[in-house]
Protein backbone atom coordinates (compact mmCIF):
# COMPACT_ATOMS: atom_id res chain seq x y z
CA UNK A 1 0.00 0.00 0.00
CA UNK A 2 1.20 3.45 -1.00
CA UNK A 3 1.52 6.41 2.00
CA UNK A 4 -0.92 8.02 -0.10
CA UNK A 5 -3.80 4.90 -0.12
CA UNK A 6 -6.24 5.04 3.00
CA UNK A 7 -6.34 1.65 4.76
CA UNK A 8 -8.83 -0.26 4.60
CA UNK A 9 -10.75 -2.07 7.75
CA UNK A 10 -9.15 -5.72 8.40
CA UNK A 11 -12.19 -7.71 8.78
CA UNK A 12 -11.12 -10.99 8.12
CA UNK A 13 -11.75 -12.26 11.62
CA UNK A 14 -15.24 -11.02 11.37
CA UNK A 15 -18.27 -13.52 12.26
CA UNK A 16 -21.63 -11.78 12.28
CA UNK A 17 -20.42 -8.61 9.65
CA UNK A 18 -19.56 -9.06 6.11
CA UNK A 19 -17.47 -6.16 5.45
CA UNK A 20 -17.52 -4.58 1.53
CA UNK A 21 -14.90 -1.53 1.39
CA UNK A 22 -14.27 0.88 -1.28
CA UNK A 23 -12.32 4.13 -1.78
CA UNK A 24 -15.41 6.07 -0.64
CA UNK A 25 -17.67 4.09 1.83
CA UNK A 26 -18.27 0.61 3.80
CA UNK A 27 -20.71 -1.35 2.89
CA UNK A 28 -21.97 -3.60 6.31
CA UNK A 29 -23.86 -6.48 5.74
CA UNK A 30 -25.45 -7.85 9.35
CA UNK A 31 -24.88 -12.00 8.78
CA UNK A 32 -26.36 -14.09 11.26
CA UNK A 33 -29.15 -15.27 9.13
CA UNK A 34 -29.71 -18.60 11.49
CA UNK A 35 -31.22 -16.62 14.16
CA UNK A 36 -32.82 -13.31 11.84
CA UNK A 37 -30.15 -11.32 12.32
CA UNK A 38 -30.00 -10.67 16.25
CA UNK A 39 -27.44 -8.30 17.84
CA UNK A 40 -25.16 -9.82 19.99
CA UNK A 41 -22.27 -9.08 22.08
CA UNK A 42 -20.05 -10.15 18.80
CA UNK A 43 -21.64 -7.88 16.19
CA UNK A 44 -21.88 -4.92 18.99
CA UNK A 45 -18.03 -5.47 19.16
CA UNK A 46 -17.88 -5.98 15.41
CA UNK A 47 -19.62 -2.41 15.20
CA UNK A 48 -16.96 -0.49 17.15
CA UNK A 49 -14.41 -2.09 14.96
CA UNK A 50 -15.85 -0.26 12.08
CA UNK A 51 -16.31 2.80 13.89
CA UNK A 52 -12.85 2.80 15.53
CA UNK A 53 -11.73 2.31 11.64
CA UNK A 54 -14.16 5.10 10.16
CA UNK A 55 -13.42 7.57 12.71
CA UNK A 56 -9.46 7.17 11.41
CA UNK A 57 -10.47 7.12 7.69
CA UNK A 58 -13.88 8.63 7.09
CA UNK A 59 -16.37 7.09 4.68
CA UNK A 60 -19.83 6.71 4.02
CA UNK A 61 -21.59 3.82 5.40
CA UNK A 62 -23.83 1.32 4.25
CA UNK A 63 -25.96 -0.49 6.66
CA UNK A 64 -28.30 -3.78 5.76
CA UNK A 65 -29.46 -7.46 6.65
CA UNK A 66 -29.32 -10.29 4.74
CA UNK A 67 -32.01 -12.96 3.96
CA UNK A 68 -33.30 -15.74 6.81
CA UNK A 69 -35.53 -18.33 5.63
CA UNK A 70 -35.99 -16.79 1.49
CA UNK A 71 -36.99 -13.42 3.25
CA UNK A 72 -35.14 -10.33 3.94
CA UNK A 73 -34.34 -9.39 7.06
CA UNK A 74 -32.40 -5.91 8.64
CA UNK A 75 -32.24 -7.28 12.21
CA UNK A 76 -34.85 -9.26 14.18
CA UNK A 77 -33.45 -7.38 17.65
CA UNK A 78 -31.09 -7.93 20.39
CA UNK A 79 -30.17 -11.49 20.95
CA UNK A 80 -32.86 -12.37 23.60
CA UNK A 81 -30.81 -15.55 24.71
CA UNK A 82 -28.27 -13.36 26.15
CA UNK A 83 -30.32 -10.37 26.67
CA UNK A 84 -32.01 -12.75 29.24
CA UNK A 85 -28.87 -13.17 31.39
CA UNK A 86 -27.53 -9.52 31.26
CA UNK A 87 -27.58 -7.95 35.02
CA UNK A 88 -26.98 -4.33 36.45
CA UNK A 89 -23.62 -3.99 35.53
CA UNK A 90 -24.43 -4.33 31.93
CA UNK A 91 -27.05 -2.31 31.52
CA UNK A 92 -25.06 0.85 33.44
CA UNK A 93 -22.09 0.17 30.49
CA UNK A 94 -25.05 0.54 28.29
CA UNK A 95 -23.71 -1.98 25.66
CA UNK A 96 -25.90 -1.83 22.89
CA UNK A 97 -26.24 2.43 22.85
CA UNK A 98 -22.71 2.99 23.39
CA UNK A 99 -22.31 1.47 19.87
CA UNK A 100 -25.28 2.83 18.37
CA UNK A 101 -24.54 6.31 19.79
CA UNK A 102 -20.86 5.98 18.58
CA UNK A 103 -22.18 5.50 15.05
CA UNK A 104 -24.31 7.93 14.77
CA UNK A 105 -21.53 10.35 15.69
CA UNK A 106 -19.35 8.86 12.78
CA UNK A 107 -18.00 11.89 10.62
CA UNK A 108 -19.85 10.63 7.44
CA UNK A 109 -23.50 9.73 6.63
CA UNK A 110 -24.47 6.46 7.89
CA UNK A 111 -27.45 4.86 5.37
CA UNK A 112 -29.26 1.82 7.14
CA UNK A 113 -31.13 -0.07 4.11
CA UNK A 114 -33.91 -1.97 5.79
CA UNK A 115 -35.72 -5.14 4.82
CA UNK A 116 -38.01 -6.93 6.23
CA UNK A 117 -38.20 -7.04 10.36
CA UNK A 118 -35.96 -4.12 12.42
CA UNK A 119 -37.00 -4.68 15.78
CA UNK A 120 -36.25 -4.25 19.17
CA UNK A 121 -32.45 -3.08 18.85
CA UNK A 122 -32.67 -3.77 15.14
CA UNK A 123 -35.25 -0.81 14.86
CA UNK A 124 -32.49 1.19 17.45
CA UNK A 125 -29.66 0.65 15.00
CA UNK A 126 -31.57 1.84 12.63
CA UNK A 127 -32.88 5.05 14.08
CA UNK A 128 -28.71 5.86 14.79
CA UNK A 129 -28.39 6.27 11.25
CA UNK A 130 -28.99 9.68 8.96
CA UNK A 131 -30.73 8.26 6.66
CA UNK A 132 -32.89 5.36 6.56
CA UNK A 133 -34.35 3.48 2.99
CA UNK A 134 -36.72 0.79 3.05
CA UNK A 135 -38.74 -2.09 1.12
CA UNK A 136 -42.72 -2.28 1.04
CA UNK A 137 -42.20 -5.38 3.89
CA UNK A 138 -40.28 -3.72 6.87
CA UNK A 139 -41.71 -4.07 9.85
CA UNK A 140 -40.43 -1.76 12.33
CA UNK A 141 -40.27 -1.24 16.46
CA UNK A 142 -40.21 -1.54 19.44
CA UNK A 143 -41.66 -4.15 21.50
CA UNK A 144 -39.32 -3.98 24.82
CA UNK A 145 -42.11 -3.21 27.04
CA UNK A 146 -43.78 -6.53 26.42
CA UNK A 147 -40.60 -8.47 27.61
CA UNK A 148 -40.20 -6.52 30.74
CA UNK A 149 -37.80 -4.15 29.74
CA UNK A 150 -37.44 -0.66 27.90
CA UNK A 151 -35.83 0.13 24.69
CA UNK A 152 -32.31 1.92 26.45
CA UNK A 153 -30.23 1.82 23.49
CA UNK A 154 -31.98 5.27 21.61
CA UNK A 155 -35.37 4.34 20.53
CA UNK A 156 -36.46 6.44 23.91
CA UNK A 157 -35.17 10.03 22.74
CA UNK A 158 -34.44 9.58 19.00
CA UNK A 159 -38.53 8.81 18.26
CA UNK A 160 -39.45 11.73 19.88
CA UNK A 161 -36.99 13.81 17.75
CA UNK A 162 -37.70 11.59 14.53
CA UNK A 163 -41.64 11.18 14.60
CA UNK A 164 -43.37 13.21 16.95
CA UNK A 165 -44.22 12.57 20.82
CA UNK A 166 -47.66 11.00 19.67
CA UNK A 167 -46.67 8.18 17.19
CA UNK A 168 -43.28 7.72 19.17
CA UNK A 169 -45.27 7.07 22.61
CA UNK A 170 -47.59 4.55 20.45
CA UNK A 171 -44.52 2.61 19.63
CA UNK A 172 -42.77 2.76 23.13
CA UNK A 173 -45.52 2.23 25.15
CA UNK A 174 -48.21 0.57 23.10
CA UNK A 175 -45.41 -1.91 20.75
CA UNK A 176 -46.93 -0.76 17.91
CA UNK A 177 -44.97 -1.89 14.94
CA UNK A 178 -44.82 0.03 11.78
CA UNK A 179 -45.54 -1.07 7.91
CA UNK A 180 -43.32 0.58 5.32
CA UNK A 181 -45.99 2.89 4.43
CA UNK A 182 -46.76 3.83 8.04
CA UNK A 183 -43.15 4.70 8.67
CA UNK A 184 -42.61 6.36 5.36
CA UNK A 185 -45.45 8.93 6.03
CA UNK A 186 -43.87 9.29 9.91
CA UNK A 187 -40.46 10.46 8.33
CA UNK A 188 -39.59 7.35 9.88
CA UNK A 189 -37.92 6.11 6.54
CA UNK A 190 -36.39 8.55 3.78
CA UNK A 191 -37.90 6.30 0.59
CA UNK A 192 -39.37 2.71 0.00
CA UNK A 193 -38.15 0.68 -2.82
CA UNK A 194 -38.68 -2.64 -3.98
CA UNK A 195 -36.48 -5.30 -2.65
CA UNK A 196 -34.23 -6.48 -5.26
CA UNK A 197 -33.45 -2.53 -6.06
CA UNK A 198 -32.77 -1.71 -2.52
CA UNK A 199 -29.18 -1.64 -2.24
CA UNK A 200 -28.60 0.24 -5.48
CA UNK A 201 -30.94 2.88 -3.88
CA UNK A 202 -28.41 3.39 -1.33
CA UNK A 203 -25.94 2.98 -3.14
CA UNK A 204 -27.21 6.01 -5.22
CA UNK A 205 -27.72 7.91 -2.10
CA UNK A 206 -24.16 7.74 -1.11
CA UNK A 207 -23.43 8.79 -4.87
CA UNK A 208 -24.98 11.81 -4.12
CA UNK A 209 -23.21 12.61 -0.70
CA UNK A 210 -20.01 11.73 -2.37
CA UNK A 211 -20.61 14.61 -5.00
CA UNK A 212 -20.73 17.27 -1.96
CA UNK A 213 -17.54 18.52 -0.70
CA UNK A 214 -16.29 15.85 1.95
CA UNK A 215 -15.28 18.66 4.49
CA UNK A 216 -18.62 20.97 4.10
CA UNK A 217 -20.28 17.36 4.52
CA UNK A 218 -18.46 16.40 8.01
CA UNK A 219 -19.12 19.54 9.16
CA UNK A 220 -22.73 19.86 8.30
CA UNK A 221 -23.64 16.53 9.87
CA UNK A 222 -21.84 17.62 13.29
CA UNK A 223 -23.26 21.50 13.05
CA UNK A 224 -26.58 19.72 12.44
CA UNK A 225 -26.42 17.76 15.52
CA UNK A 226 -25.34 20.73 17.79
CA UNK A 227 -28.01 21.79 20.65
CA UNK A 228 -30.33 25.06 19.78
CA UNK A 229 -28.40 27.23 22.07
CA UNK A 230 -25.42 26.60 20.06
CA UNK A 231 -26.74 28.50 17.02
CA UNK A 232 -26.06 30.50 15.08
CA UNK A 233 -22.59 31.19 16.79
CA UNK A 234 -21.53 27.17 16.06
CA UNK A 235 -22.61 27.91 11.99
CA UNK A 236 -20.88 31.11 11.75
CA UNK A 237 -17.78 29.27 12.94
CA UNK A 238 -18.33 26.33 10.95
CA UNK A 239 -19.00 28.39 7.61
CA UNK A 240 -15.43 30.81 9.13
CA UNK A 241 -13.27 27.27 8.42
CA UNK A 242 -14.95 26.34 5.13
CA UNK A 243 -15.02 29.66 3.70
CA UNK A 244 -10.84 28.93 3.74
CA UNK A 245 -10.69 25.69 2.16
CA UNK A 246 -9.36 25.21 -0.61
CA UNK A 247 -12.64 23.10 -2.25
CA UNK A 248 -14.84 26.27 -1.57
CA UNK A 249 -12.56 28.00 -3.79
CA UNK A 250 -12.47 25.04 -6.62
CA UNK A 251 -15.91 24.08 -6.95
CA UNK A 252 -17.24 27.86 -6.62
CA UNK A 253 -14.83 29.00 -9.67
CA UNK A 254 -15.92 25.56 -11.49
CA UNK A 255 -19.86 27.04 -11.27
CA UNK A 256 -18.21 30.41 -12.33
CA UNK A 257 -16.52 29.10 -15.37
CA UNK A 258 -19.49 26.47 -16.01
CA UNK A 259 -22.26 29.31 -16.19
CA UNK A 260 -20.00 31.48 -18.15
CA UNK A 261 -19.44 29.10 -20.80
CA UNK A 262 -22.99 28.57 -20.40
CA UNK A 263 -23.86 32.28 -21.36
CA UNK A 264 -21.17 32.78 -23.72
CA UNK A 265 -22.66 30.00 -25.96
CA UNK A 266 -26.05 31.25 -26.22
CA UNK A 267 -27.42 33.42 -29.15
CA UNK A 268 -28.02 36.96 -28.01
CA UNK A 269 -31.82 37.04 -28.02
CA UNK A 270 -31.50 33.63 -25.98
CA UNK A 271 -29.38 35.14 -23.46
CA UNK A 272 -31.77 38.19 -23.21
CA UNK A 273 -34.79 35.83 -23.02
CA UNK A 274 -35.74 38.02 -19.57
CA UNK A 275 -34.04 35.15 -17.11
CA UNK A 276 -32.27 36.23 -14.31
CA UNK A 277 -28.64 34.99 -13.44
CA UNK A 278 -30.76 33.56 -10.33
CA UNK A 279 -33.18 31.56 -12.74
CA UNK A 280 -30.19 30.49 -14.83
CA UNK A 281 -28.28 29.36 -11.50
CA UNK A 282 -30.98 26.91 -10.14
CA UNK A 283 -31.44 25.33 -13.72
CA UNK A 284 -27.84 24.33 -13.67
CA UNK A 285 -28.56 23.15 -10.05
CA UNK A 286 -31.37 21.34 -10.59
CA UNK A 287 -29.49 19.75 -14.09
CA UNK A 288 -27.69 17.38 -11.66
CA UNK A 289 -24.38 19.21 -12.14
CA UNK A 290 -24.06 21.27 -8.66
CA UNK A 291 -20.67 22.93 -7.44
Amino acid sequence: MSSNETPTLDAAGFTTLRITETADRVHAQLDRPEVRNAIDATMIAELHAVCAHLEHHPKLLILSGTESGGKGIFASGADIGQLRERRRAEALRGVNSTAFERLAKLPMPVIAALDGFALGGGAELAWAADFRLGTPEVKIGQPETGLGIIPAAGALWRLRELAGEGIAKEILLAGRILDAQEALDHGLLNAVHPAAELLDAAHALADRIAKQDPLAVRISKQVFSMPREAHPQVDNLAQAILFESEAKFERMQAFLDRREAKTAGQAPEQASDGASDQDHEASERTSGDNP
